[in-house]
């Protein structure tokens, strides 16, 4: 057993290190957050470097890297500011639908587009009322050369910003588990977007509401086969559920340096509270936490990258990371303090973040199910 990251790899998480210290700037990264608006300007200097879609295949302008080394670029950038992390790591959501399952037309006409910096993705699947993660409302209708599609979707990433969007839909007249995925464009002639107001957290990321009325969509942008969406949207939630763990990892650490960095400077009773046994204690389960986490997270991912089909340590990295970034951004605010609630101070936005981890692409129960099912087996 080797867990000691390669060289590659170790270049790669300390270019992206550097880059998130020196484009990541506070003061505009509060405009941003402010404002709600995406971080246009240091998404476009990642995608320049190489930081997204490095797990593309380089024929489509990615580097033919895998899942490990997209996990190390994600955690870094949400430890240096969460809300630019996620929105960057998000920038691409969705496309992995089209490059795990896509032909080759579609993967030359939308994964270069991503990497350059030319147009992010949308994947819609969250509906209202939705009592199945695998069954919708949505539906799309045959015609001679297409689909009709009908229906509404929530919570849409990257709604109103340019690129391809995924939409997973019921087939018309086939059975409850049979749905297609379609490549939709947005452009003026397409769905009707509306906002779906403010957020306590991710806050940069784009998230809008859909609505589909008789939008039809060409024969060829269908992904795979009719009837596959299930079973294409099953993986991509695996491959999604690692990087929300990532996510997840980065927020932890990012709120831990802030809070080790201000123990060491805050004095009480002439002592920096550092030396204090609670606090001390406290950072002592913290740093431990994180460790957990990010080792299932890596450990997911690597499993991942070599297809071992072991997604039960996909389903505890979410869980555990999730659980992680929250936890370790409570202590982190409480060991501020006061002035944990003031938002120059920066914990806050880590503490409002880490809340979504949990609820992002599917609520933390579903992984506890998910466990549970692998652990104990049929009864």
């Amino acid at each position: 057993m080797d867990f000691d990251l390669n060289e590659e790899q170790i270049d790669i998480q300390k270019a992206a290190r550097e880059f998130a210290q020196g484009e990541f700037d506070p003061d505009q990264a509060l405009d941003l957050e402010r404002n709600a608006q995406f971080p246009l300007s240091i998404w476009k200097k990642a995608c320049k470097l190489g930081f997204i879609g490095l797990h593309f295949p380089k024929k489509y302008g990615g580097q033919d890297l895998g899942l490990l080394e997209n996990v190390l670029v994600i955690e870094e950038f949400c430890r240096r500011h969460s809300g630019v992390g996620m929105a960057l790591g998000l920038s691409d959501f969705g496309s992995e639908m089209i490059l795990r399952f896509g032909n080759d037309d579609q993967k030359r006409k939308h994964l270069p587009q991503i990497v350059i910096g030319e147009s992010t993705s949308s994947l819609a699947y969250i509906e209202k009322d939705q009592t199945n993660e695998f069954f919708f409302k949505t539906i799309a209708t045959r015609d001679d050369h297409g689909y009709v599609i009908n229906g509404n979707k929530l919570f849409v990433v990257n709604g109103t910003l340019s690129g391809p969007m995924v939409v997973l839909c019921q087939l018309n007249g086939s059975g409850p588990e049979e749905q297609v995925a379609l490549i939709v464009e947005k452009n003026s002639q397409g769905p009707i977007v509306s906002l779906t107001g403010s957020r306590v957290g991710m806050r940069m990321v784009p998230m809008v509401s859909i609505t589909f009325n008789d939008l039809w969509v060409s024969q060829k942008n269908l992904i795979g086969d009719e009837g596959c969406g299930q079973f294409q949207f099953t993986n991509f939630l695996n491959e999604m559920r690692i990087e929300a763990a990532a996510m997840g990892v980065g927020i932890a650490q990012g709120a831990f340096d802030l809070a080790l960095t201000y123990s060491k400077q805050r004095m009480q009773f002439c002592k920096k509270i550092a030396s204090f046994e609670a606090i001390r204690n406290r950072l002592a389960d913290m740093a431990t936490q994180i460790e957990m986490a990010k080792l299932l997270t890596y450990k997911a991912a690597w499993d991942f990258d070599r297809n071992t089909g072991n997604v039960l340590f996909t389903y505890m990295a979410k869980m555990a990371s999730a659980e992680t970034a929250f936890e370790v951004a409570d202590d982190a605010l409480h060991i501020f303090g006061g002035y944990g609630y003031i938002v120059e101070n920066q914990i806050e936005h880590f503490y409002r973040d880490a809340r979504m981890v949990n609820i992002f692409g599917e609520l933390g129960r579903t992984q506890k199910n998910l466990i549970a099912d692998k652990v104990i087996g049929k009864i």
